[in-house]
């Protein structure tokens, strides 16, 4: 006998094998018990979470001669008949293949004959979005007024896609994501009756990898049972087979990543590369570590959110020290560009290596979420005392000698003028702390120097900062703050520096200057 895949072999043929969706189900028995049956059904959800499933006991259901409590017999002609797929009272039809005009047009015309045997002639239109509009517009009218005994069943993914008019004449059902902890039970009471031995962390990797979908979770199971036949499936080779990679290995990349060790990223790339593992499947799955991290962080989320393992808890704990929000929230943006460009990509570890130096190298990208990561890590070192305040004092200018090997002359100001200016240079630092943590950060490393009656000009060395300076407002939030705080009215403009050695020139006021033209008297 040929052999029957494991999510085919344990389909739930009643409503009592059912897991997962126990509000729905008891929904149908109870149309059935009270025979309050509707016409028209909707049911929609991710994939594998047992619409389809659903669709074919209810309609066994309905055609059974003794039904116990809204439940099929599973042992009446009809029952067996609807089992074994010979029932001429339901018709599966697959949208995806059979979308046309012409597909619904026979439906409609078939809804004319009452059914031969059994009370209801029910239609499980799979896929139903998948219908074009032609379709869906030829359906409207049986949909509304259909023989008593025709019931349509239409299952989807997308139920966005369906017409507000085909919504309306439907009784919707929305089919959840199936816990983790359902279907670990399922896949312990599978393996015990198909007598295969394999690892509680094995069989939770599977169930997390599934992703609520009951049908990708046996698949997945059948995949590993058959790659080791008759021997004992440990995390290990499930990971293998699934061509994983453990969260330790998640855990040794995140680390090596935020110590900006491109190097030793590189190798472990190489190290997953050779052990056979998918590398698009590393994308995506190290976002999720990232993911639980963050969750840590930000929400203090607990283990009924992340489902770790106490093991992975203390790991994921001693990585939040180390890096912040910011950091990881720019992380899971790079890997899951990355994972979509991978997707479709032939040389998928060019792409991964790249974003490597990427993450490693902050200082390679030029947006503000790039400068905002790099200013994180400055902070995370001096919160850990890896690096002091003074290592970031910048260095005093040093005088440029004139040509003729003296010091520049000092440039002159009007009075009113020099006051100004050097009230601002006085309390440039004080200035800068006080407005937006963005605006400070544009303002970085700039200085003041005049640019005539009532206007002040910040010179920039950074073309970065120049650009986000005059792109977030910067100067508008400094002029505010000068005349709250100092009651002046200034204007202030910019310019970026010609080169990094740039002259820092000293200014004199004109009364200053004038008092040390004033006549010397010597007396004898």
């Amino acid at each position: 006998m040929a052999y029957t895949a494991l999510y085919r072999k344990w389909r739930p043929s009643s409503f009592q094998d059912v897991k997962g969706q126990e509000p729905i189900v008891t929904t149908l028995k109870n149309q059935i018990m009270t025979d309050r049956i509707g016409h028209a059904y909707l049911f929609c959800g991710t994939r594998g979470t047992g619409k389809t499933t659903i669709a074919k006991i209810f309609a066994k259901a309905v055609n059974c001669e003794q039904p116990a409590g809204g439940t099929p017999c599973g042992i009446c002609a009809s029952c067996r008949t609807i089992e074994a797929a010979a029932s001429m009272n339901v018709i599966e039809i697959d949208a995806a293949s059979n979308n046309g005009v012409d597909n619904i047009r026979e439906i409609r015309d078939e809804v004319q004959y009452s059914p031969a045997e059994g009370k209801y002639r029910v239609y499980i239109i799979d896929e139903a979005h998948m219908l074009s509009t032609g379709a869906f517009n030829a359906l409207l009218k049986t949909l509304e007024e259909p023989p008593s005994y025709v019931i349509f069943i239409l299952a989807t993914t997308e139920p966005h896609k369906i017409p507000i008019t085909v919504l309306s004449r439907c009784q919707r059902y929305d089919f959840k994501r199936i816990t983790t902890d359902v279907l670990i039970e399922r896949l312990e009471e599978l393996t015990e009756y198909e007598q295969v031995e394999i690892e509680d962390k094995a069989l939770r990797y599977i169930a997390k990898k599934a992703d609520g979908a009951m049908r990708d979770a046996i698949s997945l199971l059948d995949q590993c049972i058959a790659f080791h036949i008759g021997q004992k499936l440990t995390y290990e080779k499930v990971l293998m087979v699934l061509g994983a990679v453990d969260n330790e290995v998640f855990s040794r990349f995140l680390r090596h990543t935020l110590e900006a060790d491109t190097t030793a990223c590189l190798l472990l790339i190489e190290e997953i590369v050779m052990s056979g593992r998918e590398l698009g499947q590393f994308a995506q799955d190290f976002v999720w570590y990232m993911r639980n991290l963050l969750l840590l962080k930000t929400a203090q989320a607990g283990s009924e959110i992340l489902d770790l393992t106490e093991e992975d808890w203390i790991r994921l704990q001693e990585e939040g020290e180390k890096t912040t929000p910011g950091e990881l929230t720019r992380l899971i943006r790079i890997y899951s560009e990355l994972y979509n460009q991978m997707r479709y990509a032939v040389n998928k570890r060019v792409l991964l290596e790249v974003a490597v130096i990427k993450t490693t190298q902050p200082a390679m990208e030029t947006n503000l979420e790039a400068v905002l990561a790099r200013l994180d890590a400055v902070e995370v070192k001096l919160a850990q005392g890896a690096l002091s305040v003074g290592t970031l004092a910048p260095a005093a200018p040093v005088p440029v000698p004139a040509a003729g090997g003296g010091e520049k002359e000092p440039v002159v100001l009007p009075q009113a003028e020099w006051e100004d200016l050097n009230l601002i240079q006085q309390e440039w630092e004080r200035i800068q702390n006080s407005i937006e943590r963005i605006a400070k950060l544009s303002l970085a490393g700039t200085r003041v120097e005049p640019k005539g009656p009532g206007t002040l000009c910040v010179v920039f060395f950074d073309n970065l900062n120049y650009n986000m300076s005059r792109t977030i407002g910067s100067l508008d939030q400094v002029k505010h703050f000068v005349e709250s705080s100092y009651g002046k009215t200034l204007a202030f403009d910019t310019r970026l520096a010609a080169d990094s050695a740039e002259q820092v020139v000293s200014y004199l006021s004109d009364e200053d200057l004038s008092a040390f033209h004033t006549e010397i008297e010597i007396e004898e």
